[in-house]
């Protein structure tokens, strides 16, 4: 829906469905009924999530007709997709397979370009641009520190100038301006807000002066059409669990004129430092990946792949706990753990001082595998997650 702070939507990689059939399926259980109860006067727009069964599905011209009239019947839109998973994400152990295949991969590059193509059909007319959120290029410890991570850095930063390329090329045939959203997260190749200006600044706009003086296009040229293309998905979860300073990073990305193309709106665990982690071990689940990150009284940041491994080990008394687990933004306090809710807070409030983004997207998904007294009925969680925003959108 429209509200004074953009485009506000909700992803659905909550709702189940590993084919278009049956996610199609959880759409329409469900959104119909969340929209009657935050936007019943007015279109609601749905962050879709599309994997690559999905997509194939969506090929097919009657069924992409039948997806198209049931939004226009139901006054909804789509203009942004969640193009990160590119497989299951329900059924299976996901894990680091969330990254799987990456950008160094043809069919990572291939499946993204396909949702372009989707999203040029979908997007409505009275929105200006639509947005992809994607891989920070893949799973960091599957390439090790230094040459081997360099090569697979370079050959993923060159498929995204690719792609880059290509929404150029439809932006100045079409005038649609669309942008593929890097979500930087604790692993990731890119996993914080420093890496990710650090590669924009210093292997992607380099590499892109390279390939587009190619075809003819100097160093300003191809600037501009990475700036407007290459954007930041800036998920608040993700940012809190690695210790961002916010402010700071808003700054850097303001100075050299990089884009917000989403903020997903998500909240992580976090422990004060002095108490004990125990209540932690009601989170560990088989499903999803749940690094942790602990901060010692000397600012040291202590990093484990899994919650898990982090539980398994010694842990410092005076360490602050963040856990990357996307717990529902609405909670403040579970038993004994915090969240960290006054991320979303600070960044709401700086977007209300300058705009980030015109894309706002609440992103919990993890309702399934919460401990069984935090799993409300999701449509009542879906419903009170909106109805937390609006409230901080409207002080």
């Amino acid at each position: 829906m429209k509200t004074k702070a953009g485009y506000l939507t909700y992803c659905t990689n909550i709702h189940r469905g590993e084919n278009w059939k049956d996610h199609f399926h959880e759409l329409r259980k469900y959104v119909p009924k969340i929209k009657n109860s935050v936007a019943p006067d007015e279109k609601m727009g749905i962050g879709l999530r599309v994997s690559r069964p999905m997509q194939l599905d969506l090929q097919d011209h009657s069924t992409l007709k039948t997806f198209q009239s049931w939004l226009q019947e139901n006054d909804l839109y789509v203009f942004t997709l969640n193009g990160f998973p590119y497989g299951n994400f329900h059924s299976d152990v996901i894990k680091e397979k969330v990254h799987a295949p990456d950008w160094t991969t043809p069919e990572r590059q291939e499946y993204t370009l396909r949702l372009f193509d989707l999203l040029q059909k979908l997007l409505p007319d009275h929105l200006s641009d639509g947005g992809i959120s994607t891989s920070p290029l893949g799973y960091r410890h599957q390439y090790p520190e230094g040459p081997p991570r360099q090569k697979a850095i370079e050959k993923a930063t060159q498929q995204i100038i690719t792609v880059a390329e290509y929404l150029d090329n439809i932006y100045q045939t079409s005038g649609q301006l669309l942008h593929l959203d890097l979500e930087p997260e604790p692993d990731g190749i890119i996993e914080d807000g420093k890496e990710f200006v650090d590669w924009y600044l210093g292997i992607l706009l380099p590499a892109a002066e390279k390939h587009f003086a190619k075809i003819s296009k100097n160093a300003e040229e191809a600037t501009r059409i990475i700036l407007r293309h290459i954007c930041l998905c800036y998920d608040v979860c993700h940012m809190a669990v690695e210790f961002e300073n916010q402010p700071n990073l808003i700054g850097q990305l303001k100075k050299n004129n990089i884009a917000i193309g989403k903020i997903q709106l998500s909240s992580a665990i976090k422990i004060p430092a002095g108490k004990s982690p125990e209540d932690l071990r009601a989170f560990v689940e088989d499903q999803y990946l749940h690094q942790a990150v602990l901060r010692t009284d000397t600012g040291q940041l202590l990093k484990y792949r899994d919650l898990d491994e982090a539980l398994a080990h010694p842990w410092p008394d005076q360490a602050e706990w963040r856990v990357h687990y996307h717990v529902p933004i609405f909670t403040k306090k579970y038993r004994h753990l915090d969240s960290t809710q006054d991320f979303i807070d600070e960044i709401l409030e700086i977007h209300k001082e300058s705009p980030l983004s015109n894309h706002l997207e609440i992103e919990t998904y993890t309702w399934e595998v919460l401990p069984e007294d935090l799993q409300l009925p999701l449509e009542e969680s879906i419903i009170r997650e909106y109805q937390f925003i609006l409230n901080k959108i409207n002080d």
